[in-house]
């Protein structure tokens, strides 16, 4: 008669299942764990403060919430940038107003905020497009010569734009504007736009931004993702349909856990197999999983063409990450969220970096 597993060891099976996340198929990354003891690595503060530039007030910038977080290497230590929310009041999600603040670490274990924040609205030819409602929801990539390349969403409360910014420091920022600015005398300019991925590709240990066919590629958008090319990653053009129309190349999925939205997630990462593109999956519970509820965040992986970006190859059937603990679970998006936007190389260990409820943020880990 077989005997039953002592006591440990399934406790210990069960903490490795609720801890780890299994890999789907062979070409994706990962697969990535949590901690044992997994907590949020930024958390809100009541207390810090700076002077906002354009109210000239002494501002809690980071009162309501920290979350959605870029991250980039550099001098061998990792910079996560974030979005803060400043609680204005009891205003709904989109209510308050966000800057990005910066957190480093040398181990990848324990992050140092720094006291201010390191990009927000001022008074500048941006102000029209991110006030009231601030900057948001980061992604970051390194250009071959150095510089460090921003993109991040406008909110004025109107019409949310995708932009960038540049930076040969990570402290000292020129914005660009609108991505789509100056493309078609303005077409897209007045669309929603948000959520700019730049493909990258690994050299020499490092990830920076990866030229295709002679120009660098953006995955972009929700509740589609599209896809945008550049010369010199300032000024982007849209890919499209011989018909002049945005062409989708990932799309949400009904039966699955993406069924509602599809929304690009970290700079995508160009390997031998292929561009591969983690992105963020909303469920609509009626028509994808029940399970998983409804308007949960999880996350997706999929396979492009390395020379046809917008050619889909594969993607995963299942989530390779979901709000499972405590703190991914709540806070003021309590549906839950693992939304997935930044991801570096460090010492030979992959760190991707995701909000959690709108309210935290937090990180998994896998080997190279």
């Amino acid at each position: 008669m077989r005997k039953p597993l002592p006591i440990l060891i399934i406790l210990f099976l069960s903490i490795t299942n609720i801890f780890s996340q299994n890999k789907e198929k062979e070409w994706m990354l990962g697969p990535f764990e949590r901690q044992a003891n997994a907590r949020p690595i930024l958390q809100k503060d009541d207390h810090s403060n700076f002077t906002d530039p354009i109210t000239n007030k002494t501002v809690h910038w980071e009162s309501m919430a920290t979350f959605n977080p870029a991250a980039i290497v550099k001098n061998d230590s990792i910079f996560v940038l974030y979005r803060a929310e400043e609680k204005l009041g009891e205003k709904e999600i989109g209510g308050h107003r966000s800057r990005i603040g910066m957190a480093s670490s040398s181990n990848g274990l324990s992050y140092s905020k720094w006291p201010e924040p390191v990009f927000y609205p001022k008074n500048d030819g941006q102000k029209i497009h991110e006030w009231p409602g601030g900057i948001e929801d980061p992604r970051i990539v390194e250009s071959e010569d150095g510089i460090y390349v921003l993109t991040y969403t406008q909110w004025n409360r109107k019409v949310p734009k995708l932009a960038v910014a540049t930076s040969k420091d990570l402290v000292n920022w020129k914005k660009h504007g609108p991505v789509f600015q100056n493309y078609k005398k303005g077409v897209y300019h007045e669309k929603e736009t948000k959520s700019g991925a730049i493909v990258t590709e690994l050299k020499n240990g490092k990830l920076v931004a990866a030229k295709i066919n002679g120009k660098y590629w953006m995955y972009y958008g929700v509740p589609h993702i599209w896809l945008a090319t550049s010369s010199n990653l300032i000024d982007w053009e849209p890919v499209e349909t011989y018909e002049g129309k945005l062409a989708p190349v990932l799309s949400p999925r009904p039966g699955y856990f993406d069924s509602w939205l599809v929304e690009a997630g970290p700079p995508p990462l160009l390997t031998e197999k292929g561009i591969v593109v983690l992105y963020n999956a909303g469920n609509s519970q009626n028509i994808g999983v029940k399970e998983l509820g409804n308007r949960i965040y999880t996350g997706g992986q999929a396979l492009f063409d390395p020379n046809e970006p917008w050619k889909l190859l594969d993607r995963t059937h299942k989530p390779f990450i979901k709000p499972e603990l405590p703190f991914e679970k709540s806070g003021q998006y309590k549906d839950g969220t693992t939304f997935l936007e930044g991801l570096v190389l460090h010492h030979g260990t992959w760190y991707l970096y995701y909000g959690t409820a709108d309210s935290m943020v937090g990180v998994v880990t896998a080997k190279q």
